[in-house]
């Protein structure tokens, strides 16, 4: 009986493993809002190591700006978040200005932590901007998953593997629903993905430009301690 309770305790007592949520971080547009651009950081789950990741959207071909995604692992125990987004700051650095991207953040018009049971994962709908009452209709997006064959590299693992159908659904009379995105495989990228859901969308109005928005996606993949969440974004003109 004594060795059971002290097997109990030592359970009890012992370290959580669980997968790792990067954190988001949204940086902000271009000046004319052809360049959206976000961060996700972390501690790796498994490892330890912290991570930052930067990566730079063309708005209007839903495509990486050259030279990125900016990619950081610190493999160093005495490393720390802020040491390795400080380093993927460093190498972003020449992309676009940190100013002008932050003088450019945008508006966000919705946003659904991934720790948020009681909302839609998979449908989303906002004012583009705090304006009241409202000058533009609202923006809808809806989520839909689809399922692809299992690699071999994922089966060890994954119980599904998934891709995603991105809509931009509309209300009005005549107006036919948009696709912003829709896989036709899943990227290696992905590692594994279990699921998606919609975590923000963040709107842009350019001076004089037209207005953009961007739907962040956050993508539960499988994790080595436990199931990892990533961002991906998809953009859109409103």
């Amino acid at each position: 009986m004594r060795c059971l309770i002290a097997a109990l305790g030592m359970l009890i007592a012992g370290p959580a493993v669980a997968g790792d949520t990067a954190e988001l971080g949204i940086l902000g547009f271009s000046a004319d809002g052809s360049v959206f651009a976000f961060e996700e950081y972390g501690i790796q789950d498994g490892s330890g190591f912290a991570y930052a990741n930067r990566y730079y959207v063309e708005t209007a071909t839903d495509s990486f700006v050259s030279g990125t995604p900016i990619r950081v692992l610190s493999e160093g125990q005495d490393a720390s978040v802020e040491d390795a987004r400080a380093e993927a700051r460093q190498l972003a650095s020449q992309i676009i200005d940190e100013a002008e991207l932050a003088a450019n953040r945008g508006f966000t018009a919705g946003a659904n932590a991934v720790t948020e049971i009681s909302a839609d994962a998979l449908a989303m709908e906002v004012n583009p901007r705090p304006v009241f009452p409202p000058i533009e209709a609202p923006l809808a997006i809806r989520l839909e998953e689809i399922a692809f064959a299992m690699p071999e590299n994922c089966a060890f693992a994954a119980e599904r593997h998934v891709g995603f159908r991105l809509l931009k659904v509309s209300h009005e009379a005549g107006v036919a629903t948009e696709l912003l995105h829709e896989d036709e495989s899943v990227p290696a990228s992905r590692s594994c993905p279990l699921g998606y859901r919609i975590g923000a969308v963040q709107t842009f109005f350019p001076e004089g430009g037209e207005p953009v928005f961007v739907v962040l996606i956050a993508v539960r993949r499988v994790g080595f301690e436990g199931p990892d969440h990533r961002w991906i974004a998809v953009p859109g003109k409103l």
